[in-house]
């Protein structure tokens, strides 16, 4: 598989709404598994089709790698059927890297998908897992991380980006 370039913010393909996959064919397992090694290349912990420039729904997630056993999780056509309870953590994001701010989420969640065989899962998460799968669930919507701060701690960020942008032209 090859390593995909990451869209960086300001990218308007990150804003971008994800369509379903219609077919699981071997034109998605191979985007799924470049994006599996892109994730891990990146050091990691989940990666959106939006954010390899791709607008299908569809993500990868290993919160493992942290430990360094490998257990990627594809979810396709992911829909979040249950959240309970909120917690409040740092989230960072390899859109915007280099920058994390606390990011209220809820605590547990229920998400059916798809897998690589077409076959309908159903996950209850908790912890980090919930948090990574709230996160890259945002995405295929066109949302980043730093949409749900407060309207201050957000245009500080997008401050300093678009400053770290100036000096690197």
């Amino acid at each position: 598989m090859a390593i995909m370039e990451i869209l960086k913010y300001p990218d308007q393909r990150l804003r971008v709404v994800a369509k379903e996959i219609d077919k699981i064919n071997n034109d998605i397992k191979k985007i799924s598994m470049s994006m599996i090694e892109t994730m891990y290349h990146a050091k990691g912990i989940g990666l959106a089709a939006t954010q390899v420039g791709i607008p299908i729904r569809l993500f990868v997630i290993d919160i493992e790698q942290l430990d360094e056993n490998p257990n990627p999780i594809v979810f396709i056509n992911p829909k979040i059927i249950l959240s309970e309870g909120r917690e409040k953590h740092d989230e960072g994001c390899l859109s915007i890297p280099g920058y994390t701010a606390p990011v209220e989420r809820a605590s547990k969640v229920i998400v059916k998908f798809l897998d690589l065989e077409g076959n309908s899962q159903e996950l209850i998460a908790e912890g980090l897992l919930a948090r990574a799968i709230q996160h890259e669930n945002d995405h295929l919507d066109g949302k980043l991380f730093i949409d749900r701060l407060s309207p201050i701690r957000k245009e500080l960020i997008i401050k300093k980006l678009k400053k770290e942008m100036e000096k690197s032209l």
